[in-house]
């Protein structure tokens, strides 16, 4: 049993009972998790929670529900902890959704409540979810010459047939050992039917590299692989995404974390992570077809130009490829590869862009 997260829950719930038998306003301090408590850090290149705080009290009708709230998830993370099992985070949501006794008011209406709640301990307390004995639906899959040990069990990620080894929610050390790795870079793939067509190619075996799809924005799990494989198996991390503004925004939270888990940008971003494609300048350069590109719309044109003023998207190479996209005023999915043929991506695309070294900071 890990006892510094449960000591840590339990200091909480000693300070919250102090503050009570001091007929105090019971307070709990947390970090501001919003967009004026962030910065870039250029020294790590990586998205930061900074220092500012928010009292989250009992006595406050507008912070009185989150307070409970927030006493609960701590009081049932000490409990599971203390029974040595683990829950989902929807089986938590479930074990203390309840009807407040002489009210018709409920502890908590939907998983969106709690989930924000698991995020602020994490932040407060300084640990991770997992240690708190939590986990996250299984999202993402890997092939590739890579084998790890998965709590116990000898996984080949290269004799996983079509599927692939799905990567679960708490890759960190102690669950997820690599054991042997032949593979020479990491290629990570927005899409799902993308990575498939990849493995069934065996585009892995024929260039040597590791193939990981996240499904679209990578859950934490799938990030925090990508910056393990990185840092401790000092592999190049290579993202291909669509071209537009989502699939650059999932590229960005590859690299440099995300502002909701700023607290954990060292953990999951991967700052020398490199795109590899698609972009709109593609079109031209491998003669893909105008009619398979999608008119961008009003919402990709703003979040367009928002993200020219990014930190992280000022290198010139990031500049000149979203003025050209509003330029041509198109983007394009990875599917429109296929246009040039099933095989164009994993023969002629990918192959061309790796040897050539033609990668977007």
């Amino acid at each position: 049993m890990e006892e510094k997260p449960r000591e840590k829950l339990k200091q909480l719930g000693l300070q919250v009972l102090k503050q009570l038998e001091e007929r105090k306003n019971p307070d709990l301090v947390l970090p501001i998790r919003t967009l004026s408590n962030i910065y870039f850090d250029e020294k790590s290149r990586l998205i930061r929670l900074g220092d500012k705080i928010a009292h989250r009290t009992y006595l406050n009708v507008a912070h009185t529900r989150k307070f409970m709230q927030t006493l609960m998830v701590a009081a049932e993370c000490k409990k599971i902890i203390e029974q040595g099992v683990t829950t989902s985070i929807r089986d938590l949501y479930y074990a203390l959704k309840r009807t407040i006794p002489g009210t018709q008011e409920n502890t908590f209406e939907e998983q969106n409540e709690s989930d924000p709640i698991i995020e602020d301990l994490e932040a407060a307390l300084n640990v991770l979810r997992e240690s708190l004995h939590l986990q996250a639906d299984r999202k993402g899959y890997v092939a590739g010459p890579l084998v790890v040990k998965d709590a116990g069990d000898i996984i080949d990620c290269s004799k996983m047939g079509s599927a692939g080894w799905a990567i679960p929610s708490n890759v960190e050390p102690e669950v997820i050992q690599f054991i042997e790795n032949k593979a020479e870079f990491v290629l990570v793939i927005e899409k799902d039917a993308v990575w498939q067509r990849l493995n069934e190619d065996k585009f892995w075996k024929k260039h040597n590299c590791i193939i990981l799809t996240g499904k679209g924005q990578p859950a934490r799990g799938a990030r925090r692989l990508i910056n393990r494989l990185h840092n401790e198996l000092k592999l190049p991390i290579y993202v291909l995404t669509d071209a537009d503004p989502w699939g650059y925004y999932i590229y960005s939270v590859i690299k440099q974390g995300s502002i909701n888990l700023s607290f954990l940008s060292d953990r999951l971003g991967t700052p020398d992570a490199r795109f590899i494609g698609l972009t709109t300048q593609d079109v031209e350069e491998f003669g893909i077809a105008k009619n398979v590109t999608i008119k961008l719309d009003q919402g990709d044109i703003k979040r367009a130009q928002e993200m020219l003023n990014y930190v992280w998207f000022k290198p010139k190479e990031w500049q000149e490829e979203l003025k050209h996209m509003l330029k041509v005023g198109y983007k394009l999915e990875l599917e429109a590869l296929s246009s040039k043929g099933i095989k164009f991506i994993s023969e002629k695309y990918l192959p061309q862009k790796i040897k050539e070294q033609r990668f977007l900071p």
